[in-house]
C-alpha cells in the first residue's frame, strides 16, 4: 500500500494540493467545503468557510480563510500562482446546513444557507462555474477531492458516502 499525500484543511482555513494525493477537511455543518480545481494540471485547493462575509469584522487582524467573500479570491489566487489557468477551473461545494433549528425568521441565524448562497455569488464574480455541489439539509459532511481525478467524495453518518 503506498502512502497516499493527504492535505488537511483546518476550519476558517485553505490549502492547496498539486498532482496526486487526497486534500481533505471534515467537521462542515453550517461551514462550505469549497474547492476549486484544474484537470489540465491536475492541483486542487479547498477552503472550509465558516461565515459569509467579512464585512462583520472589527478591527484586529481578520482571518482571510473564515470568509466566503475573502476566501474564494484567496484560493483563486493560490491556484493562479502554481500555474492554473481561470478558464481550466471549476468549482464543487458542500456542507451548508442548517444545523439547528430557531423559530421566526431571524436570517442571522441561517448561517448556513447564507454561507452557500455567499459562495456561489462569490464564485459567479469570480468568473469559476459551480459543477456539483451537496449542500443545506440538517447534517454534518467531510469532503475530501482527488487530485488526480476531480472527484469529490462526501461523506456523512446519517447519510452515507456519495461522489461529485
Amino acid at each position: 500500500m503506498i502512502d497516499q499525500n493527504i492535505v488537511k484543511v483546518s476550519m476558517a482555513d485553505l490549502n492547496v494540493i498539486q498532482r496526486s494525493g487526497l486534500i481533505r477537511t471534515s467537521g462542515l455543518g453550517s461551514c462550505v467545503g469549497l474547492t476549486m480545481y484544474d484537470p489540465v494540471l491536475h492541483q486542487a485547493g479547498m477552503v472550509h468557510v465558516m461565515l459569509p462575509s467579512s464585512t462583520i469584522v472589527r478591527g484586529g487582524e481578520m482571518n482571510i480563510a473564515k470568509y466566503a467573500d475573502t476566501a474564494l479570491p484567496e484560493l483563486l489566487k493560490r491556484l493562479l500562482e502554481l500555474g492554473s489557468s481561470k478558464s481550466n477551473l471549476v468549482a464543487k461545494m458542500a456542507g451548508g446546513s442548517q444545523m439547528f433549528a430557531f423559530g421566526g425568521n431571524n436570517d442571522t441565524m441561517r448561517i448556513g444557507p447564507r454561507n452557500t448562497e455567499s459562495c456561489k455569488v462569490t464564485l459567479k464574480n469570480l468568473g469559476i462555474p459551480l459543477i456539483a455541489e451537496d449542500t443545506g439539509g440538517n447534517f454534518g459532511r467531510t469532503i475530501e477531492l482527488d487530485c488526480s481525478t476531480g472527484i469529490l467524495y462526501i461523506r456523512s453518518v446519517q447519510m452515507g458516502a456519495k461522489e461529485l
